[in-house]
């Protein structure tokens, strides 16, 4: 069975340790201030592709990720646990795309890629929106299922699907093609694979080759399979108005990180005087009353 699988995955700055040159003068984020990583919801996503793969002989994980070069460094990582190839759409004109101008250019790489299933994680670290997936989803006119657990049950057209919900689950019935976003609960991806790494390990872009000192002609063309394919704004025939910062209505004002001080924390007991003081606070804040 024929089965192909697109991984949505973004390398995202690492926001548990933003300081203060985490934004830019133009409203968007100051990148190269913060650690790059593999966003950990879309590591969860890759996990259910590859369980997916798992079950159907013949399946196809692509990963398919937007962003500067240096982002083909997640394709490596998902292709040593286990994905087949990746595709990184780069282009200076995507730079500072919103939600919307991200999903468009998404949905027309998806387009190109036609996949049987689109697997996601609910949402970046970097914005927390959860907007990406079922904006693509729509600009493709397909079926989504949003907060996925686990996919239980695969029977050709169509799959079955836990989803994690605030007060409880649901199992749902869709058929393919579909876009899936998965939630925080579901299994964590597995680790990288020794044999894995030691095939991909030298998998590089047309931009990475660029500024290889070695000479990699021979390898590429001995071992196809780890040249890691880039798309531009004209090979996705994208119309650049709505891409960047001009196809993007969303602008972000201000980053900062909050942390709360210890004197913003009160230990309470459980006798009746730190009751007392408990629900007296809980009341002027209008919480409970």
């Amino acid at each position: 069975m024929s089965f192909k699988i697109v991984v949505l995955a973004k390398q995202v700055p690492d926001t548990r340790n933003v300081g203060k040159d985490a934004m830019k003068a133009d409203g968007t984020v100051n990148r190269g201030a913060l650690p790059a990583i593999f966003n950990p919801e879309d590591l969860h996503a890759l996990e259910q592709a590859l369980r997916v793969k798992d079950r159907i002989d013949g399946a196809e994980i692509i990963i398919l990720t937007m962003g500067p070069p240096r982002a083909a460094e997640i394709i490596r990582e998902a292709m040593y646990r286990g994905a087949d190839t990746g595709y990184l759409i780069t282009d200076r004109k995507f730079a500072g795309s919103d939600t919307l101008a991200t999903s468009y250019a998404i949905s027309l790489a998806v387009k190109k890629l036609q996949p049987h299933l689109v697997i996601a994680g609910r949402q970046a670290i970097d914005g927390d929106t959860a907007q990406v997936g079922p904006q693509v989803a729509e600009k493709l006119n397909i079926p989504q299922v949003t907060y996925c657990e686990e996919v239980l049950e695969i029977n050709e057209d169509e799959l079955i699907i836990k989803r994690r919900l605030e007060r409880g689950v649901e199992v749902v019935k869709c058929k393919t093609p579909l876009l899936i976003t998965v939630h925080s609960s579901a299994p964590t991806c597995r680790p990288r694979h020794a044999k894995l790494l030691m095939k991909f390990k030298h998998a590089r872009t047309v931009s990475e080759l660029v500024e290889e000192t070695k000479d990699y002609t021979e390898m590429m063309t001995n071992k196809p399979y780890l040249r890691v394919e880039e798309w531009s704004v004209v090979d996705l025939d994208a119309n650049v108005e709505f891409l960047g910062l001009s196809g993007s209505p969303t602008k972000v004002k201000k980053i900062e990180n909050v942390v709360l001080a210890r004197k913003d924390s009160v230990h309470l007991t459980p006798d009746d005087k730190d009751m007392d003081y408990l629900m007296k606070e809980l009341i002027d804040s209008h919480v409970i009353g």
